[in-house]
């Protein structure tokens, strides 16, 4: 269970929680090499708080299409001094976007409350790692790797292979150890997936819910906004919104986002008026 420093469940019914994104990395796609020093990086991180995020995501390799693997003694050196500063300043909960169990380690050692996996703990000791560790876990539906993702995936029915997958790696976490609560999923939007498979995933988004189980959307600047809208990375800051805003509606617990204080007030907003239907009925 994901809890603030004052023991605070961030997960509760009718209320998204917000986790804003810190790319450690000089190659992400939308702000690769921006927040590389430390304090650069915390004083971004101090914007997001401010602006109503409850989680930070702080990843040191970009898992973007086509990108290149990096060794975990690079990605440690990325992440730990950033996650080490954050933790000295604020009690924000800090999610570590990783996929390899030395990271993992040393980052819930340094602070880290949380795990961020896109490979759902298929890595080389990953799921060991996690259980050992005993913080919250999302494990993320991907198609291949980043390298190759986007060459022409194909499912019998994207909705239904992503929710068994998401269930198949749900028991293994269990048989391994993991207490049930710790667990999120994440369907993936854009890590192996057409535009018109993102689109039903979104429309499908509680269909793919295993265990009942909090889901996590992470929709930012993705490129089936580009594709649809024929925008650039730069330019998506309503349509991320919008489709921030259907993952809400349609029963994402996390969003996972760039752009903070826009996406939380539209979210809190939609909350609002949500409420008071149901207060009314």
């Amino acid at each position: 269970m994901i809890q603030n420093a004052d023991g605070y469940p961030l997960l509760q019914e009718g209320r998204t929680a917000i986790m804003g994104i810190l790319n450690a990395t000089p190659d992400s796609f939308s702000d690769g090499g921006l927040f590389i020093s430390v304090s650069k990086a915390v004083d971004h991180v101090a914007r997001m708080i401010d602006e109503g995020a409850d989680i930070i995501d702080i990843g040191g390799e970009s898992t973007r299409p086509g990108a290149s693997p990096v060794s975990a003694e690079e990605e440690m050196e990325r992440v730990i001094p950033i996650i080490e500063a954050v933790t000295q300043r604020f009690g924000v909960i800090i999610s570590i976007d990783t996929s390899k169990a030395t990271v993992m380690q040393a980052a819930v050692n340094a602070g880290a409350g949380m795990i961020n996996d896109v490979r759902a703990l298929k890595e080389e000791d990953a799921l060991q790692a996690a259980v050992k560790m005993a913080v919250p876990v999302c494990l993320m539906h991907m198609q291949g790797q980043p390298q190759s993702m986007q060459d022409k995936p194909v499912y019998n029915d994207v909705t239904t292979d992503v929710r068994e997958f998401l269930s198949e790696r749900v028991d293994q976490c269990l048989e391994a150890g993991m207490d049930l609560n710790n667990i999120m999923l994440d369907p993936g939007f854009g890590f192996g997936k057409t535009t018109e498979q993102n689109f039903q995933l979104l429309n499908e988004l509680e269909h793919i819910r295993s265990h009942d189980l909090p889901v996590l959307a992470g929709l930012s600047r993705k490129s089936m906004i580009g594709q649809t809208l024929n925008l650039g990375v730069n330019e998506r800051l309503s349509a991320s919104i919008a489709l921030a805003l259907l993952a809400v509606l349609n029963g994402a617990n996390i969003l996972r986002l760039h752009d903070v204080k826009e996406t939380c007030q539209a979210v809190r907003m939609i909350e609002a008026v949500v409420k008071e239907k149901k207060e009314r009925s």
